[in-house]
Parts: structure tokens; sequence; C-alpha cells
């Protein structure tokens, strides 16, 4: 089959993941083959290509947004020909204190699809059983890709920040993971502000119904009960702080931060304000958010791209040059 390999990670204008023939994988007990239908692409996987994480498994097949067909199943619960999701999150080990009380996202011992095994950026992926999404029939699948981290892991920040329905929210970096929770929030009555760096994305907020949108360096025109930052730099988490109500609290979508720069308690923390850090996500935070999108109008627009057109998205998505967000069609 052919897939995108990363054997080294590197910056990725040097085409650090490099298209080649391999094995389709065999399931193994428990496991099912799927044949890939879409895979969204996400920032982490460009934190991996460049090594911003340290490489676990190499080579890898990176990937983790994946919608695919059983194809051949060692697995009592999946049957050929069913449409199922694989996200980020793809097996824990189920016995340790975190997974015991219902915190799997924080695992001791994690399997992480396209980081720690083969993911989807190929023809075929074997995944866990247990950790497959049957896809609502009337999402599409290049609709669906990009729901199960971007929109999953964003509907989980919505969790952590505490947000509630008819508050006011600010979403700081309005890329994939931003657009898959603007219609969750919009449907529970919320008012929305968008600061995000981008001309182009402030306006697409606007159209989307942010109800106000500037740059990342502007604080909101009110005051936010929550927010939640989804670019990869640490000043936007003291922008989310400027513009923060008491008792309200940031949590940081990311999967990699550089430096968050010093503040002042007094002004910026005090106040019962509080940090949070979102960590992967867990079963229930993406067959809940499936079924959420499953029952509204709203459905995700994004940009189809090949295998072989990988290292250009990737180069996209690190320099923000794109709205939509990509899925490989195989």
């Amino acid at each position: 089959m052919r897939a995108a390999l990363l054997e080294q990670p590197a910056p990725i204008e040097t085409s650090s993941l490099m298209l080649r023939n391999v094995p389709v994988p065999s399931p193994m007990p428990g496991e099912v083959l799927l044949k890939v239908l879409a895979c969204g692409i996400c920032h982490t996987d460009l934190h991996i290509a460049e090594g911003d994480l340290p490489p676990i498994k190499k080579p890898v097949i990176l990937g983790h947004q994946i919608v695919g067909e059983v194809m051949k199943t060692n697995a009592g619960s999946s049957q050929i020909g069913d449409r199922v999701g694989i996200a980020w999150l793809g097996g824990t080990d189920g016995t340790c204190r975190y997974c015991r009380t219902d915190r799997e996202n924080l695992c001791d011992h994690p399997v992480f699809t396209g980081y720690s095994r083969d993911g989807g950026f190929a023809e075929y992926v074997a995944a866990d059983a247990r950790f497959t999404y049957p896809i609502p029939e009337n999402l599409p699948s290049e609709t669906a890709a990009p729901l199960l981290c971007a929109g999953a892991v964003g509907y989980r920040s919505l969790r952590v920040a505490e947000v509630k329905p008819g508050t006011k929210v600010g979403l700081f970096g309005y890329g994939a993971s931003a657009q898959m929770v603007m219609p969750v929030l919009l449907h529970w009555g919320c008012e929305v502000f968008v600061s995000t760096r981008e001309p182009d994305h402030q306006e697409l907020a606007l159209t989307q119904g942010a109800r106000w949108a500037g740059p990342l360096d502007e604080r909101a025109p009110e005051q936010l009960d929550a927010a939640i930052t989804f670019a990869p730099v640490g000043h936007v988490v003291i922008s989310a702080l400027r513009s923060l109500s008491k008792g309200g609290i940031v949590a940081i979508n990311a999967v990699h931060l550089d430096r968050i720069p010093s503040f002042d308690y007094d002004t910026l923390l005090w106040g019962e304000r509080q940090l949070r850090s979102v960590a992967n996500l867990t079963r229930k935070d993406a067959a809940d958010y499936l079924q959420l999108i499953s029952n509204l109008s709203w459905r995700p627009k994004t940009t189809p791209c090949h295998l072989e057109e990988v290292n250009r998205a990737l180069l996209d998505v690190r320099e923000s040059r794109f709205t939509l967000p990509y899925v490989i069609i195989p």
C-alpha cells in the first residue's frame, strides 16, 4: 500500500514525509483493518513531523483523524463493511488509576494513533476496535474526519473550560478546532468572541456567527466567562487572561506550547481565574460530539488533498495559509 512515511523528524519544507510502498498491516487480536476513506490533517501531525514532540516510533505513518471501512476484523464488536472513525487516543492500559476513574485521557500508558502506532496517511490502517467510533450515516467521510480530533478535542476543551449555555466565550486562534466548536457554542446560545492573527480567519469567524473578531493582541470588547486558546504559542494565553472575568477559566488546547511569558498575578490571575490544560480526549468525548453534530444542520467544509500533497498541506498549516481544514483522500 502507499503511505506517507516519517523516517526522521525535520522541518516540513524539506518534505520530511516520504511517499513509500509498505506492507498492508495485519490486525492483531482485538483489532480491525480499515481501508482509509479520509484522514484529516492536524496541527499535532506537524509537531510530530518537525520533532516538537519527541519520536516514539521510527519510522511512523502519521494521521489520527481517520474514517475507514472495516475490511478485516479480529474483534467481535466490528463487522466487515462498517464505517468507523479513529482518533488520537488509540488505546489505553485500562488498569491505571486514571482509567479506573473515568479519566482515560490521562492514562499512564496510552497509545496514540499516528504517533506511537501507525496512522491514516496511508491506504490502510489497523486499529484497536475498542477505540473506533461508528460514523453516523448522515456524516460523509470527508466531513467526519476532522470531527474526530479537531472537533472532539475542541469539544473536550469546552468541558474543561466549563462552558455553560448563554455565556460569553473567547476563542483564541481560529483554525480547524475552533471552527469545529463554533456551531456547538451557537447551538448553546453562547456569545462568541474570536481573536486570531489572520484577517481572513477573522472574517470567516464573523461569517460563521462570532459576535466579534479581532487580532490576538486586542482585548475582547467584553469580559469573557471562559476562553480557549488554540494557537500553540504562550503569549496567546496571556491575551486570553486579559479578557477573562473573575471566576473564569482559560483552557489551553495544545499538545505542545512554547514558553508562557511571565505575567502579573494580581491583575491577570487573582480573582479565582483558572488556567487548565486539555489533554487528549476520552471515547465519551468523541462519541458525544459526533452524535451532537449529527443532530445539527451544520457540516464542516474541508479542503481535499492527496497523499502526494501532504508536505505542502502541513506547511500551509504551519504558516496559517489555509482557511478550511485539509483532508487526505488516499
